[in-house]
């Protein structure tokens, strides 16, 4: 009997200590955001190149080396600077050889990602490469120069307008605005949208239509960057 009195006492302390430790502030709670569209001006385009023969008797290969070099020499050519010029991948293909039905043959085929700030650099350097051996091209990616301090712009900014939301629902309330006693971030700054381009680019064509274009509109549509936070605010 004795024990049994013993435990509903301690469930009695310690439902009033529960008691006292609830939070009786008045609140109020608002989500802040900010929104910024920018043009990245960091782009990496991922070219392919690949060995080929010059006629259909399995003679006279263009070397992989051989169209590497161009490929070099027009990045050079472009100004783009050695270390935004880097090679992703090697492999190889095989290929039928009627002489050597048994033994096919390979040819190689290397990947490259050049770093340029717009796609018209691309164009200057695929018209400088055998166009047989490019096998394909894409973009790998895209960034900004400015983009961290963009993010934190935007956060800075998503928080103030947090506050001037629950300033207002104060004032409409009769109160005033106390300090922030929660901040909820759930943002991340991965995964943002593979932008669209302006205009569409065969990145692989004739070394002709290239050099026959003066200009063209090639630019990628800006992205949208927001952020989002959930505040909670004292009212006094």
């Amino acid at each position: 009997m004795k024990k049994i009195l013993a435990a509903v006492l301690l469930g009695t302390i310690a439902l009033s200590a529960s008691a006292q430790n609830v939070d009786t502030r008045r609140k109020i709670e608002v989500y802040g955001s900010a929104e910024e569209e920018v043009t990245p001006d960091i782009i990496y385009v991922s070219i392919s190149l690949k060995e080929y023969f010059k006629d259909n008797n399995n003679k006279n290969k263009v070397a992989i080396d051989e169209l590497e070099k161009q490929l070099s020499t027009a990045v050079k050519k472009a100004g783009i600077k050695e270390e935004d010029f880097t090679i992703e991948n090697i492999s190889s293909y095989n290929y039928i050889d009627p002489k050597k039905k048994k033994d096919p043959g390979f040819l190689a085929s290397k990947q490259y990602k050049v770093k340029v700030a717009n796609l018209n650099a691309i164009n200057s350097i695929l018209s400088s490469v055998d166009e047989k051996g490019i096998q394909s091209t894409a973009i790998a990616g895209y960034d900004h120069s400015r983009m961290t301090e963009i993010r934190n712009e935007l956060r800075i900014k998503a928080v103030k307008n947090a506050r001037e939301k629950a300033t207002v629902l104060a004032q409409a309330l009769g109160d005033s605005l106390g300090k922030a006693l929660e901040v909820n971030d759930n943002n991340t700054d991965a995964g943002s949208p593979q932008p669209a381009m302006y205009s569409a680019m065969a990145m692989r064509g004739k070394a002709a239509d290239y050099a026959q274009e003066e200009s063209l509109d090639i630019d990628f549509k800006k992205i949208k960057i927001n952020y989002q936070f959930r505040v909670v605010f004292e009212l006094k």
